[in-house]
Order: C-alpha cells, then structure tokens, then sequence
C-alpha cells in the first residue's frame, strides 16, 4: 500500500509540474514539414506515423484527455467520451484540409486553451456551482471539433501534395487515433493507480485548480501570438 501511495503522489505531483508545458504550442517541426512537402502520391506509413508523433506531442490535446477522464472509473465511460472526442477532431481535420476551410491558428489553440480550462472547471465541480446545467458529452464531442481544426490549421501550413491527398489524411487521422489509444492506455493506468490512494481525493481540487490555469495560460499565450502576428 505504502508503493502505491508513493506512486501516486509522484504521479500527481508530476502531472502538477507537466502542465504549464502547455503554453508551448505544438506544432509540426521542421523536419517533418521539409520531409511531407517532398512527398508526392500516397504515402500512409509517413502520415500515420506523423499523426501519432503529433497526437502524443500534443501538450494541449493531452491535457483535454487528462481532464476529460480525470473522475472517470469506468472503461466504458473512458471509452464513450474518447469515442466522441475522436469523432470531433476527425470530422473537422478531415473536412476543413479537404474543403479548405481556414482558421487562424492562434485563435484555434486559444479555444484549445479554453477547454482545458473548461474540464478542471468542471472536475471541481464549478458548473453546478453556478447553476449551469451542460452536457458533458456533447461538451467533449464540440471541443473534439476545435481540436480537429487545431490539427487541420497545422496540416494547411504544410506544402502538401494533392496527389493523395484524401488518403494521406486519413493516414493521418489514423496515426492520431493510435497516439490517442496509447496515450490514453497510459494514463487510464496511471489513474487507476493515483485513485487508489488517500492522496487522490485531495488532490482533485490543487490538480484542476492548476489544470485551469495552464488553460489560460495556453489561452493568452496564442492571444498574445495573434495579436503579434
């Protein structure tokens, strides 16, 4: 018992200092654009794998997911909620690249930003406080669809070839579908871990607490950004 408490006090205490990370944004580095604008035709492996690597980067995205399955114990709510964050960010990131809709990338993250401060809000009960009465699942499936923009605008900054083009997303997608999967297996057992100990349930509020200000963080960093730009 005492490894376990151990465990999760590490685990929270790391998760506590990880946050403000969020105000880097991510974006595709230099390499990897050079290398996808040489491209031409259908290459999958390189697209998947290039979804996956930004999924898991994804300081943003990561901490939504860490909010969204923060209170939640069972697999199949985990599973429900990742699901519908899924279908947001694949309906935008496939739509938006093939149609061309643009966005402002700094406005997106801000957004982003946003919904991070939304689910430690949430978390720590500041909804109900207020009297506000929302659905969290349709909350999750809406901030889904800025997310899918945030990774569209990434992908319309790069010299992609339209030859392909429609099945190189969908590799991409599909890489950012498994860095989710993976990521989320890691912290659903992480989790796991820091609710099995008595630090857990007092850390609910400091962690939200902090998860909310990391949003806004996020949140005036890519307002700072557009209005430098």
């Amino acid at each position: 018992m005492t490894s376990k408490k151990t465990l999760g006090i590490g685990f929270g205490i790391a998760l506590l200092l990880a946050v403000p990370a969020l105000a880097l944004a991510h974006g595709v580095s230099g390499a990897d654009a050079s290398f996808v604008s040489r491209i031409k035709g259908v290459a999958f492996g390189p697209f998947a794998y290039l979804g996956a690597k930004h999924m898991v980067t994804g300081y943003d995205h990561l901490a939504f997911l860490a909010g969204v399955i923060f209170l939640l114990r069972r697999l199949k709510d985990v599973a429900i909620y990742a699901s519908l964050f899924a279908l947001g960010h694949t309906i935008t990131l496939l739509s938006a690249v093939l149609l061309g809709i643009g966005a402002n990338a700094h406005l997106v993250d801000a957004v982003i930003g946003l919904s991070v401060v939304y689910k430690g809000f949430e978390n720590i009960g500041g909804f109900r406080a207020i009297g506000w009465k929302l659905d969290p699942r349709a909350a999750v499936l809406g901030f889904g669809l800025v997310h899918g923009m945030g990774l569209a605008t990434k992908l319309q900054e790069l010299n992609m070839s339209p030859d392909g083009l429609a099945t190189n997303l969908i590799a991409f997608n599909f890489g950012v579908e498994l860095g989710q999967l993976a990521a989320l297996s890691v912290m659903v057992l992480l989790f796991a871990l820091w609710r099995s100990t008595r630090s857990f349930e007092r850390s609910v509020l400091p962690a939200n607490t902090l998860l909310m200000a990391a949003g806004f963080i996020l949140f005036g960093y890519q307002l700072a950004g557009y209005a430098l730009s």
